[in-house]
Protein backbone atom coordinates (compact mmCIF):
# COMPACT_ATOMS: atom_id res chain seq x y z
CA UNK A 1 0.00 0.00 0.00
CA UNK A 2 1.15 3.52 -0.85
CA UNK A 3 0.04 6.83 0.64
CA UNK A 4 -1.50 8.49 -2.43
CA UNK A 5 -3.06 11.55 -0.81
CA UNK A 6 -4.73 13.01 2.25
CA UNK A 7 -7.90 14.87 3.20
CA UNK A 8 -7.86 17.43 6.04
CA UNK A 9 -11.66 17.96 6.03
CA UNK A 10 -14.48 17.19 6.56
CA UNK A 11 -13.20 13.87 7.92
CA UNK A 12 -9.41 13.81 8.14
CA UNK A 13 -7.88 10.79 6.43
CA UNK A 14 -4.89 9.40 4.59
CA UNK A 15 -5.66 7.94 1.16
CA UNK A 16 -4.07 4.54 0.56
CA UNK A 17 -3.89 2.45 -2.61
CA UNK A 18 -1.71 0.13 -4.59
CA UNK A 19 -3.22 0.58 -8.03
CA UNK A 20 -6.97 0.02 -7.71
CA UNK A 21 -9.69 1.28 -5.36
CA UNK A 22 -8.61 3.99 -2.91
CA UNK A 23 -8.97 3.24 0.81
CA UNK A 24 -9.42 5.91 3.49
CA UNK A 25 -7.48 5.63 6.74
CA UNK A 26 -9.53 7.86 9.00
CA UNK A 27 -7.53 10.01 11.42
CA UNK A 28 -9.98 10.47 14.26
CA UNK A 29 -8.57 11.15 17.73
CA UNK A 30 -7.50 7.94 19.44
CA UNK A 31 -6.81 6.01 16.21
CA UNK A 32 -3.71 3.82 16.49
CA UNK A 33 -1.36 3.95 13.50
CA UNK A 34 1.22 1.18 13.23
CA UNK A 35 2.90 1.74 9.86
CA UNK A 36 6.52 2.25 8.92
CA UNK A 37 7.60 4.23 5.88
CA UNK A 38 9.25 2.44 2.99
CA UNK A 39 10.34 3.48 -0.50
CA UNK A 40 8.97 6.78 -1.78
CA UNK A 41 8.05 7.61 -5.38
CA UNK A 42 5.39 9.52 -7.32
CA UNK A 43 1.91 8.93 -5.89
CA UNK A 44 0.35 8.76 -9.36
CA UNK A 45 -3.19 10.02 -9.81
CA UNK A 46 -6.72 9.26 -8.62
CA UNK A 47 -9.60 9.09 -11.10
CA UNK A 48 -13.13 8.21 -9.98
CA UNK A 49 -11.75 6.95 -6.66
CA UNK A 50 -9.41 4.60 -8.52
CA UNK A 51 -5.62 4.90 -8.15
CA UNK A 52 -3.36 4.85 -11.21
CA UNK A 53 0.21 4.23 -9.96
CA UNK A 54 3.40 5.83 -11.21
CA UNK A 55 6.99 4.72 -10.58
CA UNK A 56 8.69 8.05 -11.37
CA UNK A 57 11.14 8.94 -8.56
CA UNK A 58 10.06 12.57 -8.16
CA UNK A 59 7.93 13.05 -5.01
CA UNK A 60 5.26 13.50 -3.96
CA UNK A 61 4.26 13.80 -7.64
CA UNK A 62 6.19 13.75 -10.90
CA UNK A 63 5.79 16.70 -13.25
CA UNK A 64 3.09 14.96 -15.29
CA UNK A 65 0.89 14.21 -12.28
CA UNK A 66 1.58 17.47 -10.47
CA UNK A 67 -0.19 19.25 -13.34
CA UNK A 68 -3.53 17.70 -12.28
CA UNK A 69 -3.69 20.23 -9.45
CA UNK A 70 -3.05 23.17 -11.78
CA UNK A 71 -6.00 22.04 -13.91
CA UNK A 72 -8.32 21.83 -10.88
CA UNK A 73 -7.30 25.35 -9.87
CA UNK A 74 -8.23 26.69 -13.31
CA UNK A 75 -11.68 25.12 -13.05
CA UNK A 76 -12.35 27.16 -9.90
CA UNK A 77 -12.08 30.57 -11.56
CA UNK A 78 -15.82 30.82 -12.26
CA UNK A 79 -18.62 31.61 -9.80
CA UNK A 80 -18.72 33.85 -6.76
CA UNK A 81 -15.48 34.04 -4.79
CA UNK A 82 -14.70 35.17 -1.26
CA UNK A 83 -11.72 37.27 -0.26
CA UNK A 84 -10.66 36.34 3.26
CA UNK A 85 -8.12 36.78 6.01
CA UNK A 86 -6.62 33.82 7.88
CA UNK A 87 -4.78 34.02 11.20
CA UNK A 88 -2.06 31.61 12.35
CA UNK A 89 -0.86 31.90 15.93
CA UNK A 90 0.47 34.07 17.23
CA UNK A 91 0.52 36.90 14.67
CA UNK A 92 0.79 35.69 11.06
CA UNK A 93 -2.09 37.04 8.98
CA UNK A 94 -2.63 36.21 5.31
CA UNK A 95 -5.07 37.22 2.62
CA UNK A 96 -6.55 34.58 0.35
CA UNK A 97 -9.37 33.78 -2.04
CA UNK A 98 -11.63 30.79 -2.60
CA UNK A 99 -15.04 29.95 -4.02
CA UNK A 100 -17.70 31.52 -1.81
CA UNK A 101 -19.29 28.17 -0.99
CA UNK A 102 -15.91 26.77 0.19
CA UNK A 103 -14.86 29.59 2.50
CA UNK A 104 -15.03 27.85 5.89
CA UNK A 105 -13.77 24.59 4.37
CA UNK A 106 -10.78 26.38 2.84
CA UNK A 107 -9.86 28.01 6.16
CA UNK A 108 -9.95 24.61 7.87
CA UNK A 109 -7.91 23.02 5.05
CA UNK A 110 -5.18 25.56 5.73
CA UNK A 111 -5.32 25.00 9.48
CA UNK A 112 -6.20 28.62 10.24
CA UNK A 113 -6.83 29.49 13.88
CA UNK A 114 -9.16 32.33 12.92
CA UNK A 115 -10.65 33.71 9.73
CA UNK A 116 -12.56 36.66 8.36
CA UNK A 117 -14.71 37.03 5.24
CA UNK A 118 -13.83 40.43 3.76
CA UNK A 119 -15.95 40.56 0.61
CA UNK A 120 -17.66 38.54 -2.12
CA UNK A 121 -16.83 39.17 -5.79
CA UNK A 122 -18.31 37.77 -9.03
CA UNK A 123 -15.46 35.49 -10.13
CA UNK A 124 -11.94 34.24 -9.51
CA UNK A 125 -10.22 36.82 -11.72
CA UNK A 126 -11.77 39.70 -9.79
CA UNK A 127 -10.88 37.97 -6.52
CA UNK A 128 -7.28 37.59 -7.66
CA UNK A 129 -7.07 41.33 -8.40
CA UNK A 130 -8.31 42.14 -4.88
CA UNK A 131 -5.93 39.63 -3.34
CA UNK A 132 -2.96 41.14 -5.18
CA UNK A 133 -3.92 44.62 -4.00
CA UNK A 134 -4.29 43.56 -0.36
CA UNK A 135 -1.16 41.44 -0.69
CA UNK A 136 0.94 44.58 -0.80
CA UNK A 137 0.41 44.82 2.96
CA UNK A 138 -0.40 41.21 3.89
CA UNK A 139 1.28 37.92 3.10
CA UNK A 140 -0.41 35.67 0.53
CA UNK A 141 1.26 32.45 1.64
CA UNK A 142 2.15 30.82 4.94
CA UNK A 143 4.61 27.96 4.68
CA UNK A 144 3.96 24.73 6.56
CA UNK A 145 7.11 25.28 8.67
CA UNK A 146 5.51 28.46 10.02
CA UNK A 147 2.24 26.62 10.70
CA UNK A 148 4.14 23.96 12.61
CA UNK A 149 5.64 26.70 14.78
CA UNK A 150 2.13 28.00 15.57
CA UNK A 151 1.02 24.80 17.29
CA UNK A 152 0.47 25.11 21.06
CA UNK A 153 0.31 28.90 20.71
CA UNK A 154 -2.60 31.35 20.78
CA UNK A 155 -3.51 34.11 18.35
CA UNK A 156 -2.49 37.62 19.40
CA UNK A 157 -6.07 38.79 19.86
CA UNK A 158 -5.19 42.48 20.06
CA UNK A 159 -3.25 42.39 16.77
CA UNK A 160 -6.03 40.40 15.05
CA UNK A 161 -8.75 42.77 16.25
CA UNK A 162 -6.71 45.77 15.13
CA UNK A 163 -6.42 44.23 11.64
CA UNK A 164 -10.15 43.50 11.47
CA UNK A 165 -10.93 47.12 12.37
CA UNK A 166 -9.18 48.12 9.12
CA UNK A 167 -11.35 45.88 6.93
CA UNK A 168 -14.77 45.66 8.64
CA UNK A 169 -15.35 41.98 7.70
CA UNK A 170 -18.71 40.48 6.78
CA UNK A 171 -18.17 37.51 9.10
CA UNK A 172 -15.47 36.07 11.36
CA UNK A 173 -14.53 32.50 12.29
CA UNK A 174 -12.73 30.87 15.21
CA UNK A 175 -11.49 27.28 14.95
CA UNK A 176 -10.64 24.73 17.63
CA UNK A 177 -8.86 21.58 16.44
CA UNK A 178 -8.98 19.99 19.91
CA UNK A 179 -5.24 19.21 19.98
CA UNK A 180 -4.84 20.24 23.63
CA UNK A 181 -1.12 20.94 23.30
CA UNK A 182 0.84 22.30 26.25
CA UNK A 183 4.20 22.34 24.42
CA UNK A 184 5.46 22.46 20.86
CA UNK A 185 5.36 19.00 19.18
CA UNK A 186 8.50 17.54 17.61
CA UNK A 187 8.47 17.80 13.82
CA UNK A 188 8.90 14.32 12.34
CA UNK A 189 7.75 12.23 9.36
CA UNK A 190 6.11 9.05 10.61
CA UNK A 191 2.90 7.01 10.39
CA UNK A 192 2.86 5.29 13.75
CA UNK A 193 1.45 6.44 17.06
CA UNK A 194 -1.86 7.50 18.57
CA UNK A 195 -3.70 10.21 16.66
CA UNK A 196 -4.25 13.32 18.75
CA UNK A 197 -5.81 15.28 15.91
CA UNK A 198 -5.32 17.11 12.63
CA UNK A 199 -4.93 20.83 11.96
CA UNK A 200 -4.90 21.59 8.26
CA UNK A 201 -2.42 19.18 6.74
CA UNK A 202 -0.58 18.70 10.05
CA UNK A 203 -1.18 15.34 11.74
CA UNK A 204 -0.41 15.26 15.47
CA UNK A 205 0.60 11.90 16.96
CA UNK A 206 1.57 10.69 20.45
CA UNK A 207 4.24 8.00 20.62
CA UNK A 208 6.38 6.77 23.50
CA UNK A 209 5.74 9.83 25.65
CA UNK A 210 6.46 12.36 22.88
CA UNK A 211 4.03 14.33 20.71
CA UNK A 212 4.95 14.62 17.03
CA UNK A 213 3.72 16.94 14.27
CA UNK A 214 3.66 15.38 10.80
CA UNK A 215 3.19 17.25 7.53
CA UNK A 216 0.88 14.82 5.72
CA UNK A 217 2.23 15.94 2.35
CA UNK A 218 5.57 14.43 3.43
CA UNK A 219 3.84 11.05 3.74
CA UNK A 220 2.45 11.11 0.20
CA UNK A 221 4.32 8.73 -2.10
CA UNK A 222 5.65 6.49 0.68
CA UNK A 223 5.01 2.76 0.57
CA UNK A 224 3.78 1.60 3.98
CA UNK A 225 5.53 -1.19 5.90
CA UNK A 226 4.27 -3.23 8.84
CA UNK A 227 6.11 -1.41 11.61
CA UNK A 228 8.39 1.55 12.35
CA UNK A 229 11.42 0.77 14.50
CA UNK A 230 13.44 3.88 13.68
CA UNK A 231 14.94 5.82 16.59
CA UNK A 232 13.09 9.14 16.81
CA UNK A 233 13.89 12.49 18.35
CA UNK A 234 12.09 12.77 21.69
CA UNK A 235 10.87 15.78 23.59
CA UNK A 236 12.54 16.63 26.90
CA UNK A 237 9.27 15.86 28.69
CA UNK A 238 9.45 12.20 27.68
CA UNK A 239 12.42 11.70 30.04
CA UNK A 240 10.74 13.10 33.15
Amino acid sequence: MQVVGYRPVPESALLLAGGGPVERLTLTAGTELTHGLGERHCAGTIQNDHHIPCQEPRTPYCRRHESQFDESTLRERTGEHAVYLAAFAPDVFKVGITRRDRLETRLREQGADRGAHLQTVPDGDTARDVEERLGRDLTQRVRTRRKLASLARSVDAAAWDELLDEYDPLATFRFDYALDLATQPVHETLASGTVRGVQGRILVLDRDGTTYAVDMRDLVGHELTDCDERPLQSSLGSFE
